[in-house]
């Protein structure tokens, strides 16, 4: 069972409706019993840093989240709340990855938005995914690159376009936006 982390988000239904398109069942619930019992967690992202840690404070998603033990997937926002702290709203996250998330530069157009190739690729998330294969990002903030990164996207500089450490994975980009592409980077994911 696939448990889908509800928080009043922007994008939960498209990650279930991808999901659907795999013919994967997902249950979208902020339930820490759930949660902790699903073979796999997914935690979208769409929406403001400060805000969406508060909406998971009240529930004690912030503690529970770290804790998990089976493979973990957050995605944009989700990625962002999984690190140390946000420049958005001088947000304190969840520190699964010890490094800061910051806003581009004003020196070209924000938010990042749009297709774009990543390099670097070297988790087991990218199996059979091709280094031409775009990916579709919506972000104004980014993850500093890190030992934890694992694929690099540029855009006005050079960001971690995904993280993992143990069994977190995050990407900055949304799989369930960026068609087949995407589609293998969740099956991937589940297969773990």
């Amino acid at each position: 069972m696939i448990a889908i982390i509800k928080y009043n988000g922007g994008n939960v239904n498209s990650v279930q409706n991808a999901l659907n398109r795999l013919d994967i069942k997902s249950v979208i619930t902020d339930d820490p019993e759930i949660i902790q019992k699903a073979d796999k967690v997914i935690f979208p992202g769409v929406g403001e840093a400060s805000s969406t840690m508060n909406l998971l404070k009240e529930k004690e998603l912030d503690l529970l989240i770290p804790s998990l033990k089976q493979p973990f997937l957050g995605i944009c926002l989700g990625m962002q709340l999984m690190c140390k702290d946000n420049e958005e709203g001088n947000t304190s996250g969840m520190g699964v990855f010890d490094i800061s998330v910051k806003r581009f530069p004003a020196k070209g157009i924000v938010p990042h938005m749009g297709w774009n190739t990543l390099s670097d690729c070297s988790s087991m998330i990218f199996t059979d995914i091709q280094k031409e294969n775009d990916f579709y990002f919506v972000h104004s903030y980014y993850c500093e690159l890190s030992p934890y990164t694992t694929s690099v996207c540029d855009y006005l500089l050079p960001f971690s376009a995904s993280l993992q450490k143990d069994n977190f994975f995050a990407t900055q980009f949304h799989p369930e936006k960026s068609g087949k592409t995407g589609n293998q980077l969740l099956k991937n994911f589940l297969k773990l």
